[in-house]
């Protein structure tokens, strides 16, 4: 049996892993490269195997990371079943189509760009146009792929597979996969932690803890540092609205992934709000995949914990908040940057990569008076982490910016487990897996993580870089 590392191997975005085992063959995720120039060369040379060879897909979660290729899978010949949870599948509904959109958007804009350079050259003639990764079309042909499965229920997805969905805490519909391969008689089970949640943070239970498993894959995306606490968390919340809005009457912007931290984001500010910590506030969500996952997520309440039951109930928590609204008209969304304070204004995308987050930015970062609240994880090579970076002269939309907004950056909220969270999880395992493969990490964390696993566990640990090979015994 072979495991092929197609992403996610010493970086944090791509996630895709080929399984091949005596003619069978399969992937777990199928994950779309994000972040600088890279990420598109990378992402349209990401198979270097046929698509209609692969026999089905196993995906652990909705988030584009780890889905997003999904569309071009099936483009290129893909004809197999994937299968995920009926939470992810209702939200790949919403998100494939959108990033599909984002594919065919910047293929016109790389189109125009490339003319008006032919222009300047006097090379107007036989350019080719752009073309996107994948097209809205695509995107809705890939949905008829998927097969709902509920957690904690064997499927079979081929005579020799058999594989649970656990919940992995991380957004709605996360999960980690517990696969077991027949070979030659004999079953291998492997483990795909998939992303990992923090435990004791809002909305989600915890990641149910796994207690054996022959291979396992864990992610490492905050392998070498912990989190803030959620209550030091709400205190900096706390600082960053009562500072913007009330003592300098600014706006406060924040990127935030449309699944999972819009969501987070609405229950914290209810919750100060109840608490009497913060006043109640004008708050727009201006982005229309995540209005959308937020009614999905409420329409899967039987998967949220007992505390956002209590707080949130039937109505979503509005009672906390002046004004709520969800935003989905551009002519309405183009107003919110004409808004001089008192505004809190969520968008997408986390790592303001694209979307309407980019235009807020524009009309927010040169304002002192405002502020930008960073609330997850910034991959190498995003425009968000520039801005952690501490960058002072950003370009954005094709204009220089000065940044002289206030930056807070909300740790205590991201969607991963930290490093402590990650050993207490591995902890639950009764023996050493024969093989442990940590992924999903940048290089530094991943191999030092690996070596934090053989030191504390004393077991065989290695960080894959993308495009190796390993071999299963």
């Amino acid at each position: 049996m072979r495991l092929g590392f197609l992403g996610a191997a010493r970086e944090v975005t791509g996630s895709s892993y080929l399984v091949e085992t005596g003619g069978l063959r399969f992937l777990v995720d199928c994950g779309m490269f994000q972040g600088g120039r890279e990420a598109r060369a990378k992402n349209d040379r990401a198979f270097d195997f046929d698509p209609a060879s692969i026999d089905f897909v196993l995906l652990t979660h909705a988030h584009i990371d780890h889905s997003g290729l999904l569309p071009r899978l099936v483009a290129l010949g893909f004809k197999g079943t994937i299968h995920a949870t009926r939470a992810t599948c209702d939200l790949l509904a919403v998100m494939l189509p959108d990033s599909a959109h984002i594919q065919e958007k910047e293929a016109e804009f790389d189109t125009l760009r490339r003319f008006h350079a032919s222009l300047r050259r006097d090379r107007a003639r036989g350019r080719p146009d752009a073309a996107p990764l994948y097209t809205v079309a695509q995107a809705q042909a890939s949905l008829k792929r998927l097969n709902p499965v509920d957690y904690d229920l064997e499927i079979a997805p081929h005579p020799r597979v058999r594989c649970t969905f656990r919940d992995a805490g991380h957004i709605l519909g996360s999960a980690i996969l517990e696969v077991q391969v027949e070979e030659g008689g004999a079953r291998r089970k492997i483990v795909f932690s998939g992303d990992l949640g923090q435990p004791g943070r809002p909305l989600l239970r915890d990641p149910t803890p796994i207690l054996d498993a022959d291979y396992l894959l864990v992610e490492s995306t905050y392998g070498d540092r912990n989190h803030k606490s959620l209550d030091a968390t709400q205190d900096e919340l706390v600082e960053a609205v009562t500072e913007t809005i009330e003592r300098r009457g600014g706006n406060v912007v924040v990127p935030a992934f449309a699944v999972g931290r819009t969501q987070d984001m609405l229950y914290l500010l209810a919750d100060l709000t109840r608490q009497g910590r913060i006043p109640k506030l004008n708050v727009f969500v201006d982005s229309p995949m995540a209005t959308a996952a937020t009614e999905i997520t409420f329409r899967h309440m039987a998967l949220l914990d007992d505390e956002t039951h209590a707080l949130m109930g039937k109505g979503g928590g509005a009672q906390y908040f002046r004004k709520l609204q969800f935003v989905e008209d551009v002519e309405e969304s183009k107003a919110l940057d004409r808004i001089a304070g008192g505004a809190v204004i969520i968008s997408a995308s986390g790592m303001c990569e694209a979307g309407r987050i980019k235009f807020h930015l524009r009309a927010n970062l040169p304002r002192r008076e405002s502020s930008v609240l960073i609330t997850g994880f910034q991959a190498a090579g995003t425009f968000g982490r520039k801005l952690v970076d501490g960058m002072k002269r950003v370009r954005l939309l094709g204009e220089d910016i000065n940044v002289r907004a206030r930056l807070y950056t909300l740790g205590g909220l991201s969607a991963h487990a930290d490093r402590d969270a990650l050993l207490d999880w591995l902890g639950h395992f009764r023996q050493a897996p024969r093989k442990v493969f940590v992924i999903h990490g940048e290089a530094g964390v991943a191999e030092g993580f690996a070596a934090a696993l053989h030191a504390r566990f004393g077991w065989d640990a290695m960080a894959p870089q993308t495009g190796q090979r390993a071999v299963l015994d």
